[in-house]
């Protein structure tokens, strides 16, 4: 769609059909975005990225689960903005305008989840864009009381809401598979949904726990029956074999057009998992994920970014989530921060193959409800308890809902247990700045 004014132009190269949104059409939708009013858009529920346009301004905004980028042209008529969900798909239009010799990957902007982006369209040079922050509503902000089980019920209870409503609303039909490592995030996930389904009467034999097994199998695969068996769940569980020959970290650059390394090798693996997927099943779409869990109870380990410390990662509330804020000098006008970028490991894998994927851990009231739990008071500054934090909570909130033990095990990257250890380091480059180079070599004459 292509907005034209005599000092103007704006082209949303975004899909209306690709907006998943519950409660307004998507037309509705881009009028409160375009009111520039955080509280109108905080009312947007659902999987959206949008823009709209009042006089010269341009609005943008997107929920944590997808990227929206966009780009500002110069026209001898005026500036010229393009919004995508993709920066490939952005130099492509530029290219077919004439306009390739404006472009370059850096010169892109993300817009940062949970924020309503200001763009003025007035001309050389450009004004800075302006963020206004939409989420969470100011009731979302108190703490919880320090309580674990009242956390786990309430968190796995609106785990279970945002399932129930994307098997009502997105994944009425068809089956449904979990990206499975026997972890706390993917088996509470896992978990809930069977519970579900249960619930809401429909057949379990629509769902599946596939599990990544590369060269035969890292750690995760035994975590995964271990998990399961554990339930006597074992018959959900398919293994997904995969030949390490096959993982082309290359490719994946490409796919996510990003180059921080620790997505990279998680991307990696996840291509390799769902394009077994694909393989054996050619009409496969829904897709639920555990993404996210990390970043909204802060299990990370500190050790392994310089940049951090426990007092850092304690008392910002979404550090995980959105990095550190759009106003520090850290912010990348690239892209966003923290799972604001990196969820494009996990979303631009699954698009590209097909599927349609979802991540209740990515919610604003899954991740309102993270923000509020007092980290400080239940770990008293301890960083192995900060740790031993999400899965205790995530299994005392299955266990208030479904009456199920969930078997919780020791944290593990997705790269990590996918594959043997000693294979994991051969199959990544050891420098980190070859991934950079290699992204920017893509849009290289």
């Amino acid at each position: 769609m292509i907005t034209e004014r005599p000092v103007e132009c704006v082209v949303d190269l975004t899909d209306p059909s690709a907006q998943v949104i519950y409660n307004m059409t998507v037309e509705e939708a881009r009028r409160r975005i375009a009111s520039g009013a955080p509280h109108a858009v905080r009312e947007i529920e659902g999987s959206f990225a949008l823009l709209g346009t009042r006089d010269r301004t341009v609005y943008l905004a997107r929920s944590l689960d997808r990227p929206l980028r966009y780009f500002v042209a110069k026209r001898g008529a005026g500036p010229c903005l393009v919004a995508a969900e993709r920066i490939d798909r952005i130099a492509q239009f530029l290219h077919q305008e004439g306009l390739a010799d404006q472009f370059h990957p850096s010169y892109t902007r993300m817009v940062p989840a949970h924020y309503v982006t200001r763009v003025h369209l007035v001309g050389c040079p450009d004004p800075a864009p302006v963020h206004e922050r939409f989420f969470p509503a100011p009731d979302e902000r108190q703490p919880l009381p320090p309580d674990l089980d009242e956390i786990g019920r309430r968190y796995v209870e609106a785990v279970y809401e945002a399932i129930v409503r994307w098997l009502q609303k997105r994944a009425t039909s068809g089956p449904i598979g979990v990206c499975f490592s026997g972890g706390a995030d993917s088996g509470m996930v896992f978990l809930v949904t069977y519970y579900a389904l249960l619930r809401l009467g429909q057949s379990p034999a629509r769902l599946k726990a596939f599990t990544l097994a590369v060269d035969g199998g890292g750690e995760d695969l035994a975590q995964a029956r271990r998990f399961l068996d554990a339930l006597d769940l074992g018959f959900f569980l398919e293994p997904i074999a995969v030949d390490s020959q096959a993982l082309d970290w290359r490719e994946t650059i490409r796919i996510l057009e990003d180059y921080k390394p620790l997505d990279i090798e998680a991307a990696t693996f996840l291509l390799a998992l769902l394009r077994g997927i694909r393989r054996r099943y050619p009409d496969w779409r829904y897709l639920l994920d555990g993404d996210g869990g990390d970043e909204n109870f802060r299990d990370y380990p500190i050790a392994d970014n310089p940049e951090l410390s426990l007092r850092s990662v304690l008392t910002n509330p979404l550090l995980y989530v959105e990095g550190w804020g759009v106003e520090a000098l850290k912010h990348s006008p690239t892209y966003s921060g923290g799972l604001s970028r990196s969820y494009v490991r996990t979303r631009a894998p699954a698009c590209w193959l097909g599927f349609d994927s979802f991540s209740p851990h990515t919610t604003p009231k899954a991740v309102a409800l993270a923000m509020r739990i007092p980290f400080i008071e239940l770990t008293g500054w301890d960083e192995q308890k900060l740790y031993a934090l999400k899965g205790d909570i995530l299994a005392r909130g299955v266990r208030a809902l479904t009456g199920w033990s969930m078997p919780v095990f020791a944290k593990r990257r997705f790269q990590q247990g996918a594959v043997a250890s000693a294979q994991l380091r051969r199959l990544f480059p050891e420098q980190p700045l070859l991934y950079r180079r290699t992204f920017y070599a893509l849009y290289e004459t």
